[in-house]
């Protein structure tokens, strides 16, 4: 066998095949033919290096000035610190709205006057209690309730004491300023502004406004605050009758409040304080009554009589029977008008009698014109349509007193406007018995009196009412009816006497001695 030509033609087969590359080295320096010619790498050309860019003209004043760069700081912390102020203030509102409660009272709101006095009567309690009945925490609590307020202002009234001396008291409220105090332990904050531009042009007095700050969320808190305050002022004239006179278009207290008279301290004619009194209790039980039919829930009342009969003196016993103010309205009065009446008489103040004395000489004519030439601006009409018209208030008392009742105009005293006419003459027999035994009886108030001058008289001062104190009741009986057969016997002869003239005839003279002058009090009534 040709071994050697075989291995011969092997290495020519060899020889002509090109070697295989290594795994190491040519692999990967040679690119794979199977990718394709895409895998080839594409040869870039280097970009050329730009030259570097000039600054702008901006850039060279805030890089060459140093006061331009400050300022660009300042203007961005300006608007750093406007943004913060911003927050702050929403922040401080809506802590405010979350935190805070705040009451404006006018001065011509009625509780103007109650919280003024409230804070008085705050203050004042604290002072008045002493020192070693309150103690070192009594004084601390009574400090830290309300903070002592150097800015006052003074309110001052007149006491009228029983022996006849007046003392002047002075009340300090709180004046013009900031006042703080604590109520139900919360703080509040008081502002008592007035404006010397606005004024009251029918008192004379500046604008004021109480602003009330509290430290609570709470808005219960404030009516609960003005609902103590009115009752404060409750109990000032609880007991007592307010009399309120008109000042422009508002009602104001005339003076301090007085005692409640009682209803048996007016001696009438039988039957008409009685039938007055049932008649007003019937109108105040009916006020549904009145809205069901559809009738004005208004009240008019007409006392008249001679002089001296008891007019005004029972309308103030109705009113301390009833538990009601009056305001007192003088229709003469210089610049009322029209619009003014029917506003006082549509504000008159709750439980409260409007009186209208001598409603005779306020319009004995259609229109009225005074002595000195005044014309009066209330016109009957107006007066009328005050009373009972289209634009008349309800849930109205209305008292009329005359002397001379053939002068009133009918328009005047027709039903609607006047439903009660009671008149009040000069003392029957009747009247005399019952005021002189009220006078003298045990336990009258001629007695009451007399029990407290008693010390007085046993110095010396004879008081009248004491002269026949060894009176028994039938004594006082039998006197009292012949006072009452005096007053009727002088009737029978045309001659009269007002209740009034019995009632100091009786102050100034004893039982006994007063029976014999009796007659001598009686005339002829022009």
């Amino acid at each position: 066998m040709n071994f050697g030509g075989l291995a011969a033609g092997k290495g020519k087969a060899a020889a002509a095949t090109p070697a295989a590359p290594s795994a190491t080295g040519d692999a990967a320096a040679l690119p794979s033919l199977e990718a394709g010619p895409s895998s080839l790498p594409a040869t870039t050309p280097a970009a050329p290096a730009l030259p570097d860019a000039e600054p702008s003209l901006i850039q060279k004043i805030m890089a060459d000035n140093p006061y331009f760069s400050a300022g660009a700081g300042l203007m961005g912390l300006g608007v750093v610190l406007t943004g913060l102020r911003r927050g702050v203030k929403l922040a401080s509102t809506a802590a405010r709205r979350r935190m805070l409660i705040t009451l404006e009272i006018p001065s011509k709101d009625r509780a103007y006057p109650w919280f003024l006095e409230w804070m008085a009567a705050q203050a004042n309690a604290a002072k008045q209690v002493p020192v070693e009945h309150r103690g070192i925490r009594g004084i601390l609590s009574g400090r830290m309730n309300q903070l002592p307020s150097h800015e006052l202002a003074v309110e001052t009234t007149y006491k009228q004491h029983e022996n006849g001396a007046s003392e002047a008291l002075f009340n300090l409220v709180p004046g013009p300023g900031t006042h703080y105090f604590r109520y139900r332990g919360h703080w509040f904050q008081v502002k008592r502004e007035r404006d010397a531009k606005l004024m009251d042009l029918h008192s004379g007095s500046p604008w004021e406004t109480l602003t009330l700050t509290g430290l609570s969320s709470s808005r219960t808190l404030l009516p609960d605050l003005l609902a103590e305050a009115r009752e404060l002022a409750e109990q000032s004239t609880e007991g007592k009758t307010v009399v309120y006179t008109a000042w422009g278009t508002e009602w104001r207290p005339f003076g301090k409040p007085r005692r409640r008279r009682e209803m048996g301290s007016v001696v009438l004619g039988k039957g008409i304080a009685e039938r007055t009194e049932a008649d007003l209790r019937a109108f105040l039980a009916r006020n549904k009554w009145y809205a069901d039919r559809g009738i004005p829930y208004r009240r008019g009342y007409l006392l008249h009589g001679p002089p001296g009969s008891g007019k005004t003196s029972f309308i103030q016993a109705l009113a301390g029977a009833m538990h009601y103010n009056i305001c007192l309205l003088n229709l003469a009065e210089r610049g009322l008008t029209d619009d003014k009446l029917n506003h006082l008489l549509g504000l008159v103040p709750d439980r409260s009698f409007v009186l209208l004395e001598d409603i005779d000489s306020a319009f004995t004519r259609r229109v009225q014109t005074s002595e000195d030439g005044f014309k009066s601006s209330v016109t009957f009409s107006g007066l009328l349509n005050a009373l009972d018209g289209v634009t008349s208030s309800e849930e109205r008392i209305i008292f009329m007193t005359t002397n001379h009742y053939e002068r009133l105009d009918p328009a005047l005293i027709r039903p609607g406007r006047v439903d009660l006419h009671e008149l009040l003459d000069d003392a029957a027999g009747e009247q005399a018995y019952r005021l002189f035994v009220k006078f003298y009886a045990a336990g009258g108030a001629g007695a009451e009196e007399a029990a407290a001058d008693k010390a007085a008289v046993d110095a010396g001062d004879r008081d009248p009412l004491l002269r026949d104190e060894k009176l028994t009741s039938d004594d006082v009986e039998a006197l009292g009816r012949d006072v009452a057969a005096a007053v009727e016997a002088a009737r029978a002869e045309g001659r009269t006497v007002s209740m009034a003239s019995l009632q100091g005839h009786f102050i100034r003279h004893g039982a006994r001695e007063s029976v014999t002058g009796v007659d001598a009090l009686c005339r002829v009534r022009a």
